[in-house]
Parts: structure tokens; sequence; C-alpha cells
């Protein structure tokens, strides 16, 4: 049996391998992976945190009781802040076909490709006119043709839906395309409409849930968002973490299993005689 220091001078023999050329970039490649695989773990983790906050945002706001669109929105060109987006709200007057258009490439709860329908509401006390997504159409004959879509109802109507910001392309990640057809947009952008048709459109707009009275037919109405998946981002930073705990786990059993290699090598081959006969 080997003295403590006997074994710590064969230990320092052994190992020395750790000083090769080697040895030295696979520890330096670990040391790099352990603060970078943390920082993707706290990556999810603030992904899980802000995901389980809107799910609490959007919860708590299609619970609330609806409040007139013109309360939350009251001037033309309000930036809907994102403690607004997905408040109950209500709105009251007469629709302007003359003025509708339709959302390029927006899905349907299948994820058939097709149209949002968006029709101006003149609100009926006069504040203002309220940008409404009637809901979901599908494609026409060709990508240049406007699409079949239900008519607006005539007269007063009296409208439930959710408060919802308006689309950029910098938040959207859609790229601003020119040349589109007549009445086809990519985005529903309050400022690009107000500047188009001149009418003093309100912040925002307004997703159809209800209308009274009903109408006979209309665009597939959207959902409402799911609020209750959490995703799998908490998952993934556990994971992410693991693999951290992994790395030097990983260095020293390969470091360990060289050094094993390393003796076996160099212990000299025991030659069995032959007994004598």
């Amino acid at each position: 049996m080997r003295e403590p220091g006997v074994r710590s001078a064969y230990r320092s023999h052994v190992y020395r391998f750790l000083l090769t050329r080697q040895w030295l970039i696979t520890m330096l490649i670990a040391l790099l992976l352990i603060p970078a695989t943390i920082k993707l773990g706290f990556w999810q983790l603030h992904r899980h945190e802000a995901r389980v906050a809107r799910n609490e945002l959007i919860g708590k706001a299609l619970t609330a009781a609806p409040v007139p669109f013109d309360t939350l929105s009251p001037t033309p060109g309000f930036a809907v802040p994102s403690g607004l987006t997905w408040r109950a709200v209500t709105a009251t007057g007469q629709y302007d076909p003359a003025h509708e258009f339709v959302v390029r490439k927006r899905t349907d709860s299948n994820g058939t490709i097709g149209y949002f329908v968006v029709t101006p509401l003149k609100l009926s006390d006069g504040k203002g006119t309220v940008l409404v997504n009637r809901g979901w159409v599908a494609s026409g004959a060709g990508a240049t043709e406007y699409p079949p879509v239900p008519a607006a109802p005539a007269g007063e109507v009296a409208l439930t839906g959710r408060l919802r910001a308006q689309e950029t392309y910098g938040a959207s990640g859609i790229k601003d395309r020119t040349g589109l057809p007549d009445r086809q947009f990519n985005l529903i952008n309050t400022d690009e409409q107000a500047e188009k048709t001149g009418a003093p459109l309100l912040g925002g707009y307004l997703e159809l849930s209800a209308t009274t009275p009903a109408p006979a037919d209309q665009p597939e109405l959207i959902p409402e968002p799911n609020h209750s998946d959490i995703g799998p981002h908490m998952a993934y930073a556990i994971q992410w973490w693991l693999f951290t705990a992994m790395i030097p786990v990983g260095v020293w059993i390969l470091a360990r299993r060289e050094a094993k290699d390393r003796k076996q090598a160099a212990e000299p081959e025991t030659v069995t005689e032959p007994l004598p006969a």
C-alpha cells in the first residue's frame, strides 16, 4: 500500500497529461461552457416568468367588467399600453364599410391562411372611429383578389370585444411590402389607416367577440387567447442547469478514463512461462 506522499506524487505523475495542449483546450472549453449554459438557463427562466405574467394579465383583462372602448383609448393615435391590452371593451356605433380592408396572411384556429376583416366603426357619441377586427375569412380565388367577405351589419350595433394595441412592423417582424392589391394590408395599424382615410381613429383596435343585434352572417370570430399554457421554458431552464452540472462531471470522468488507460499502457506485460513437460 502506497504512503500518502507516494500516492500524491503518483497521481501528479499520472495526471500530468492534463497539462497537454489537447487537455488544456478541453478544460478551457468546459470553463467557457459553464457560464454560457447558466446564462441560457436564466434566459429560459425569464421567458417562463414573462409567459406567466402575460397569462395573468390576459386572465385578469378578460374577466374584468367590460368598459367603453373610448374610456381606455380616449384620443386618436393613443398608444395602448401593455397593461390595457386584452381588456374587455364595448363600442356602439355604425360601421363604415367604404373604408373596410383585409389583413393578409392570417390564420384561423386550424392554421389555415386567410385574411382578417377590419371595418371602421363610427362611435355614436361622436368621439371618433374605432377599427374593428370582425374576424377571419378564407382566401379568394387568387392572392390579388379581394376575398369574399360577409357584409358588415347596417344601422347601429353594439359590440363587445378585446382591446388590442395597433400592430407595427418592428414588433411583428412582418416586412413592409409595397404594391399590395387595393384594400389589402399587412398590419392592423391605426396610424396607417388614419393617414390613408383621414378619419380620427382612436388608438388600438377592437377584436370582436359579440355583436348586438347578431348578424345573420359574419367572419369567423377570433377565439380568446390561450392564457393557461405556460410553455416549456421552465423545463428548458432546468435542462440547461443540469447540463451545467454535467460539464465538470464529464471532464472528470474523461480524465479518470484516460489516466486508467495510460496506467495500463505503462504497466509491463506479464509473460507466463510454460510449465515443463
